[in-house]
């Protein structure tokens, strides 16, 4: 199939009322997104972090004098600039503060062990970075050759309430202990304070292109190196203009409250959060952890119109909230992804928030977004849903990726569309891989029914889902491989009806009968970040391999799950 090729769109006849065909070309840069609500609504509250606001207008000038601050700095257009926050307002700023100056923000995660993060850090090559101040010393103690040449510390409890940084500093040992840990001084980096303190960055600065590269958003490939997926400002703009177009009935203006319960360093996380709920000029909550006792306390005076989450979420908070008597009502549209949706949850849900919850599905490498259910009675228990407004998909051969599979019949899902990225950044072989005629390879196996509707069959890929993360196979087993007991390991991901799926790890023992699964496991964490370690290890003689000594996960797969 060519580029030019246009596959039929079954279906657009099952979207729901209100959703239309296709997008409007996009325009412009994700600068628009807050400069359109701040004039729009300039007093309507655009972040509540523990209680404190910040307006629309407030918020716009915040960002316009963290560029000037950024560009003091050295930061220039199409430079990559490290985010490694947790959620909070200086997150939303600094994201936005990066993209107003062309620069290229690049989201991490804070809970990433140094191992991890500096895999990232050789990869992109930032010379700057923005960090919580916990996590600072990690980024000082690389090697030369990945020093920054910038270190912005931020201080999370300075977007708190002048109240709750009050209690912080009583003479309570656990509230000393917590305000130690959440505003350690950094030495050698510049404080978050004196960035905003700037005057704006004013005109002479030009506004990014559409087509300027906005964000490298890295996704771990079963190989376990990491690869960052480069979003485009287009691609960005695009995916928050479907999530506007999927979701007529939300309306635009105060009122509108998004729960930034995801984090944000997550795709998922950062186009329901950081753009979508900007360009609907809502409110947006954020949430430095799912807590789910924070949750219900904000529900009480502002629930959520729109709540993105995975499963796990959704059940914690349904679970607590009937504990505590506290009723859910009002909570309008729960947008469930990364990890497959039961029924056994939905209803419940939807009796106690008189809402609706959906499923979708998407990549870090499509903006994420590419299918997800309607938000009417039509939608389907079980399924994706429906490409997304401008989205083309077709389900091909996977062995013949040009080719169609029968109408009904599984095969591999292809996909274009405004939100799919262009490439890897600074790998051009491993982009070239997964593009076939400009159709974007996903290397999950779908059907697709008479109504157009997508369901996930399986993997080609042997990356584990566990409570919406993605954990790589070969990472886990190169940090048990470390470990003197094992001699060899293969990792899988079974089903979990908590995370979607566990990590089980099969164990080839070096020698010694004696295995310590707690003190393997704890080894594992102090490499990589606790939620990639194994919940179960299973000790096996020898590993199935390939005739090239290649090991064979699914096999082990298969086997761990026949033997239950």
């Amino acid at each position: 199939m060519t580029d030019a090729y246009t596959p039929p769109r079954p279906w657009i006849r099952s979207y729901a009322p209100g959703v239309p065909d296709d997008l409007l070309e996009m325009t412009g840069s994700l600068m628009d997104l807050v400069a359109e609500s701040a004039a729009e609504h300039p007093n309507a509250p655009a972040l509540e972090f523990f209680g404190r606001t910040t307006t629309y207008a407030d918020l716009a000038a915040a960002i316009e004098r963290a560029a000037a601050g950024l560009r003091a700095q050295g930061v220039r257009k199409g430079d990559p600039v490290a985010l490694v926050l947790p959620n909070c307002s200086q997150h939303i700023i600094a994201f936005y503060a990066v993209l107003r100056l062309g620069a290229i923000v690049v989201e991490h995660n804070p809970l990433y062990t140094a191992r991890e993060l500096r895999k990232q850090f050789e990869d992109h090559g930032a010379k700057h970075a923005i960090v919580w101040s916990k996590v600072a010393k990690t980024i000082q103690d690389f090697p030369a050759d990945l020093a920054v040449s910038s270190l912005v510390s931020v201080d999370v409890t300075q977007g708190m309430p002048a109240y709750m940084r009050a209690a912080l500093r009583l003479p309570i040992p656990s509230l000393r202990a917590q305000r130690s840990q959440l505003t350690e001084r950094v030495r050698g980096a510049v404080s978050w304070e004196s960035i905003v303190a700037y005057a704006p960055v004013g005109a002479e600065v030009p506004q990014p292109d559409t087509d300027d590269i906005a964000v490298i958003q890295y996704t771990s490939g079963t190989t376990g190196d990491p690869k960052g997926a480069t979003l485009t400002h287009r691609n960005l703009l695009a995916n928050a203009a479907q999530a506007r177009a999927w979701t007529p009935t939300v309306d635009r203006g105060e009122g509108t409250v998004v729960y930034a319960v995801l984090p944000m360093f997550h795709a998922y996380g950062l186009t329901l959060c950081l753009t979508y709920a900007m360009s609907q000029a809502a409110r947006l909550v954020l949430f430095p952890k799912f807590d789910p006792d924070m949750v219900l306390k904000v529900t009480k005076k502002h629930p959520a119109t729109v709540l993105p989450a995975v499963p796990p979420i959704a059940e914690k908070l349904l679970r607590r909230a009937k504990e505590r008597g506290i009723s859910l009502e009002g909570t309008g549209i729960g947008v469930s992804g990364a990890m497959a949706l039961d029924d056994a949850l939905v209803v419940p849900w939807e009796e106690e928030t008189k809402g609706m919850l959906v499923e979708g599905y998407g990549l870090s490498e499509c903006s994420p977004v590419l299918i997800v259910n309607p938000v009417s009675e039509d939608r389907k228990a079980g399924s994706i849903g429906l490409p997304l407004p401008g989205t083309e998909a077709r389900v091909v051969d996977p062995e013949n990726p040009t080719a169609d599979v029968a109408p009904g019949e599984a095969g591999e899902l292809v996909v274009r569309g405004p939100q799919i990225f262009g490439g890897y950044y600074g790998r051009p072989e491993e982009t070239e891989k997964v593009f076939v005629d400009g159709w974007f390879r996903t290397g999950d196996i779908v059907a697709m029914d008479e109504d157009g509707f997508f369901s996930v069959v399986d993997r080609i890929k042997e990356l584990i889902i566990t409570g919406g993360f993605n954990v790589a196979p070969t990472e886990v087993e190169i940090a048990l491989r470390q470990h003197p007991a094992i001699a060899d390991a293969a990792v899988v991901g079974l089903p979990s009806s908590e995370r979607g799926e566990d990590v089980v790890a099969a164990v080839v023992l070096d020698g010694d009968p004696d295995f310590d699964e707690a003190e393997v496991r704890e080894f594992v964490k102090r490499v990589l970040t606790p939620y990639k370690a194994p919940r179960r290890f299973v000790i096996v003689d020898e590993l199935p391999t390939s005739m090239i000594g290649k090991v064979l996960r699914r096999q082990v797969r298969d086997q761990l799950l026949a033997d239950g």
